[in-house]
């Protein structure tokens, strides 16, 4: 049987990765195969600005990320298969896939052009029980 935490527990591990990306982090999205945690990253599709508080206190185990702006003009051309989540500095504070469903980050399509525009609308991240 898989350990189950509090919801109290599982809120304050959430509540760490506010912490750790701090004020004005950046959601990168990337093409290639997702590395070890926090190896080295494959090309930088697209790089999107995280709101100056990055989310509320999580609550029922979930983290609801604030606003996140869009990238404008996307930095290469590719298909976007994970993300990492950085503080405002670059230092690596969480990996993910990325997927249209199924996937820690959720897209409404992966093919990701130069120049183009491309946005999240939203972006939770739930710490649950197995």
């Amino acid at each position: 049987m898989a350990l189950a935490f509090s919801t109290t527990l599982r809120n304050s591990r959430l509540d760490q990765i506010t912490s750790a990306v701090g004020a004005s982090g950046f959601l990168r999205i990337y093409d290639g195969t997702r590395p070890a945690t926090g190896g080295t990253a494959t090309t930088l599709l697209a790089e999107l600005t995280c709101n100056a508080t990055f989310a509320p206190a999580a609550s029922g185990g979930v983290l609801t990320l604030n606003a996140i702006t869009q990238d404008s003009s996307a930095n290469a051309t590719g298909t976007a298969t994970w993300f990492r989540l950085v503080t405002s500095g670059g230092t690596f504070v969480v990996d993910g896939n990325v997927g249209t469903s199924g996937s820690d980050l959720n897209l409404n399509t992966t093919s990701i052009v130069t120049a183009a525009a491309v946005s999240v609308t939203s972006f939770t991240i739930t710490e649950a029980n197995s």
